[in-house]
């Protein structure tokens, strides 16, 4: 890790990092992850102390305040963290579902010079009036209201000055920590920290791209672009970039304003159903949705309307992945475990699976179902219990389904906000059913059989080429079969090294006694022997040699290990 922290900067922020955890009570992480060690050979010093405070709160909450204490790169984790409901049990996602972006504004003076950069021109020129006061801001931009020279409200979506190397130095530190914890913590291994950071650094790259954002944006209002009671804000792309987000501003009631919604007259009910058709066309029908659909980034307009807004994180799902989410709640809503058994087998990333008892607890899970009336049932938490099922056999769900079960959660949790006797199966239900049904719609099997021809021609076309390389393989003795066995190829090397090393020691015992005789040999103090006591001189220092590559090559198979 000393190689990697290459600048004193990243020493400092690991400093920072182990203190706020050790603060609240993760002091054993610290000296177990290896942080500790590295910071004391590096001279920097950890407080220990006054902690006992903090240890009245329960592990999740004191992770909570750790992560909201670390800044934003380390809130936007912990945020990722809240929607793998497949790594983590339900306490910990409840609370981590607390951590918010909202911080202070900067001030007007700091963000105007970049702003001015991206708009190439004066921001008083560029629009017919600016507030300079931020009407909200978040860990990674701040938003701005202005009006164009036509009149029409936009909003600056600004992203803050020098956020993009925190984040990267935030991780670079993530990840390689992440390392450290996996090879030193073996319990801990199974929460793939590795392959999480890695998702999140992706996530998180995505989401600083504002360009990127926007594009998402017009995908989904494209999708919407025949159903008028679904408003996306319009982007202005003369002033977009890679920093800077100007879209329409959206003049509307946030969702979780409830009594402003009944001030308005809206009707609750006829809402909820409205946003939740919204959504499952976007994860079941579009196939590209808005992963983070919670009530701060849904606006109710006052003719009934429904607007979404901020779309950087945004998730992707294919045809097939969207018939097995289909497939999976449909066998829960039936009763029919093997089909669901099937499906997680099928999402499943990890290690060894016993497949029976994974089976059997299946059935267990959809028997608490069993008799449930339909308006009783509680999709999220059936997707969320099926997750459940997979950590509890030390499994991980794909990333991209992660998000939808956070979504359902998100999104049945608002439907009964607004509207008490809100029903998300009986909603459902139809797209379910036309999801699995599409698969044997005429255009869909005629896709697949032409899919199916092409490839069986493609591969017709290529069998005698390939037959013809064979057999000529066959006749010059190059055909050959290879078969790799990780466990076997280990033992090998550990063979090899030990051969190598007792090579050696047969070598440096040779080395010592012939020198010895040697040494033994020199008579007298003459001239002449004076080459033999080199001899014998230079037998030692290669025994010594020797003798130290053997202790080095033991020392570092013992630290491979």
């Amino acid at each position: 890790m000393l190689d990697t922290l290459a600048s004193v900067r990243d020493l400092g922020r690991l400093q920072e990092i182990a203190s706020v955890f050790v603060r609240h009570g993760f002091g054993d992480l610290v000296r177990r992850s290896g942080m500790a060690g590295v910071l004391e050979r590096a001279g920097r010093l950890l407080h220990w102390e006054h902690v006992e405070e903090r240890l009245e709160l329960q592990p999740p909450a004191r992770l909570r305040r750790a992560l909201q204490e670390l800044g934003p790169t380390f809130v936007k984790l912990g945020q990722v963290l809240a929607t793998r409901v497949d790594l983590l049990p339900p306490e910990w996602i409840a609370e981590l579902g607390q951590l918010q972006n909202a911080v202070p504004p900067l001030p007007w003076e700091e963000v105007r010079p970049q702003l001015v950069e991206d708009l190439g021109a004066e921001p008083e020129a560029v629009f017919a009036r600016l507030e300079t006061v931020a009407v909200a801001a978040a860990s990674l931009a701040q938003a701005h209201r202005a009006w164009l020279h036509d009149g029409t409200a936009v909003i600056l979506k600004v992203r803050r000055p020098g956020i993009v190397e925190v984040v990267e130095a935030d991780l670079r530190l993530m990840a390689r920590l992440a390392e450290a914890v996996e090879s030193k913590l073996p319990d801990l291994r199974r929460y793939r920290l590795v392959e999480v950071v890695r998702q999140f650094r992706t996530s998180l790259r995505r989401e600083l791209d504002f360009a990127a954002e926007c594009r998402s944006a017009e995908r989904i209002a494209a999708n919407f672009a025949d159903d008028e009671g679904v408003v996306v804000p319009r982007v202005h792309w003369a002033w977009t970039s890679e920093r800077l987000n100007v879209q329409d501003f959206i003049d509307g009631i946030p969702a979780g304003n409830l009594p402003a919604v009944d001030a308005a007259g809206l009707d609750r009910a006829e809402l909820a159903r409205a946003g939740t058709g919204i959504v499952l066309k976007m994860l079941l029908e579009d196939g590209l949705f808005h992963a983070d659909p919670h009530p701060g980034n849904l606006f109710f307009l006052r003719d009934g309307r429904i607007a979404i807004i901020d779309f950087g994180m945004v998730g992707h799902l294919g045809e097939r992945r969207r018939l097995e989410i289909a497939r999976l709640l449909h066998g829960m809503v039936v009763q029919d475990a093997e089909a669901v058994a099937d499906i997680l087998l099928d999402w499943s990333i990890g290690g060894e699976v016993d497949e029976e008892r994974l089976e059997s607890d299946t059935e267990t899970l959809v028997d608490r179902y069993r008799g449930v009336p339909l308006k009783d049932l509680r999709m999220g938490t059936m997707l969320s219990d099926a997750a459940g099922l997979l950590r509890a056999h030390g499994l991980v769900l794909p990333p991209d389904l992660a998000l939808v079960i956070k979504a359902f959660l998100t999104l049945e949790g608002f439907g009964r906000q607004l509207d008490p006797d809100f029903d998300m199966a009986s909603e459902a239900r139809p797209w379910l059913e036309r999801v699995m049904l599409r698969r044997f719609a005429p255009s869909v099997l005629a896709r697949r059989g032409r899919r199916g021809l092409a490839g069986m021609l493609e591969l017709g076309a290529e069998l005698p080429r390939d037959l013809r390389r064979l057999l000529r393989a066959a006749r010059g003795g190059r055909l050959g079969a290879r078969i790799d066995i990780p466990t076997l190829q280990a033992f090998g090397d550990q063979v090899d090294r030990a051969a190598s090393r007792l090579t050696m020691g047969v070598i440096t015992a040779a080395l010592i006694i012939g020198s010895s005789i040697v040494m033994n040999s020199v008579g007298g103090g003459g001239s002449g022997n004076g080459w033999l006591m080199a001899l014998g001189v230079l037998g030692f220092v290669g025994a010594a040699a020797a003798g130290v590559w053997i202790l080095y090559s033991i020392w570092k198979g013992a630290h491979r290990r």
